[in-house]
């Protein structure tokens, strides 16, 4: 019985239309591909289209199983020391390609009803089993080899391929454990190789399914940031971006999105906006460093008392980061050119000092912060241009 079912699924019988009883007797992938398009609109049914990709599937996993029985040969003449033949890679690899996108169509048509409204597929269980493992991490390997050779748009081409045939129906009930700890980060590289084919939607999607492993999810979500804010020309183009960060931070509540949402609001003029965004986000977590800072940032010179608060909370929880000691250090020292009353103005300045000595222990060669000024500037206030401690402030200054 299983043997005429295998040869039922690959010879053509009176009741088959022309056009599949050509294709099911092609000889090669090409010839049958060829007639598959040429032809489809003249198959009789669903059922006549299903065939005639399985038929394309079983050339193609010829092909593949061709190489693949000349790698598995040459393990063991390698362990025997005998001579290895040469494997065509680049054929094996265009095989799994073609058999995998031929299966998933297969399966399209195979899942749809027949003439008496009854759904009866008859490649699926086998598509499924031959197709899942060896193909497709074939599809891994080729876009490794591709990448290797800085050919990315065939790396693109594999891995893509890889990445969305996991969500295909006919793989519903494989087995994914195998592919766990690599399959986030090749959905990643093929974000990045559609990104820099500008296939702006292509790399989103990409983006998403890769985010879903935690492991890339920051990462992805960094990227997915920078594709959305590609290319802006028009104050359309604003909006529409603007928009569609909303709708990123309402589904990702990180401190990226929402810094990114604050400043595009705050650059379009939106400034009551944006500054919810980080009352929002103080109010759920008063210790988010990054609300923190950009609020102290805004306020620096309307309400340096207000930015002095802010940042100098953010010092205390980043006391390693030179900028933001640096940013402490200057909110009160616009504090206190504001202030006339002189201990008031002295205190304030010994407290600005105190950052800026912080920053340039951290970053003493000043290549994350530039607080040479400003820190100088303190001192002078503080102590005047002739005391020893202003001059050497000055000398770091240079």
């Amino acid at each position: 019985m299983m043997a005429m079912m295998m040869v039922a699924s690959a010879t053509a019988f009176a009741g088959d239309s022309d056009a599949l009883k050509a294709i099911l007797k092609s000889k090669s992938y090409a010839e049958a591909e060829n007639l598959v398009k040429t032809t489809l609109s003249q198959l009789a049914n669903d059922q006549e289209k299903a065939a005639a990709y399985n038929k394309l599937v079983d050339l193609a996993m010829e092909k593949f199983n061709e190489q693949s029985t000349i790698q598995t040969e040459n393990q063991l003449a390698k362990q025997m020391g005998k001579e290895e033949k040469p494997v065509d890679e680049a054929a094996m690899s265009e095989a799994a390609y073609n058999a995998i996108c031929a299966g998933i169509e297969c399966d399209k048509y195979d899942q749809l009803p027949n003439e008496k409204g009854k759904i009866k597929p008859k490649f699926d269980a086998k598509n499924a089993q031959r197709l899942w493992v060896a193909p497709r991490n074939q599809l891994v390997n080729a876009g490794q080899t591709a990448v290797q050779a800085q050919d990315n748009a065939t790396g693109r081409k594999y891995w893509q391929l890889f990445v969305e045939s996991d969500s295909a129906p006919l793989f519903k009930d494989c087995d994914r454990e195998a592919q766990k700890p690599f399959f986030g980060q090749v959905a990643r590289f093929a974000a990045v190789f559609a990104y820099q084919d500008k296939d702006m939607q292509k790399a989103l999607d990409l983006c998403d399914i890769a985010m879903k492993d935690p492991q890339e999810y920051e990462g992805c979500l960094n990227l997915k940031l920078e594709i959305l804010g590609d290319g802006l020309k028009t104050k359309e183009d604003s909006v529409n971006y603007c928009n569609k960060l909303k709708d990123l931070y309402a589904e990702h509540k990180t401190d990226g999105v929402m810094e990114k949402l604050y400043n595009t609001l705050q650059a379009m003029g939106e400034k009551e906006a944006a500054n919810k965004i980080l009352d929002d986000a103080l109010a759920a977590n008063p210790d988010n460093f990054v609300a923190l800072a950009d609020k102290g940032l805004g306020m620096l010179q309307s309400n340096p008392a207000e930015a002095a608060k802010c940042l100098k909370r953010a010092a205390e929880l980043k006391a390693d980061n030179a900028v933001i000691q640096t940013y402490a250090g200057t909110a009160l020292s616009v504090q206190a050119q504001e202030i006339e009353d002189p201990a008031k103005k002295k205190a304030l300045y010994e407290e600005a000092i105190k950052y800026y000595d912080k920053a340039k222990e951290l970053d003493p060669d000043r290549l994350q912060s530039n607080w040479g000024y400003n820190r100088y500037n303190a001192y002078y206030n503080l102590y005047g241009a002739d005391d020893p401690k202003t001059k050497q402030a000055e000398a770091d200054s240079k």
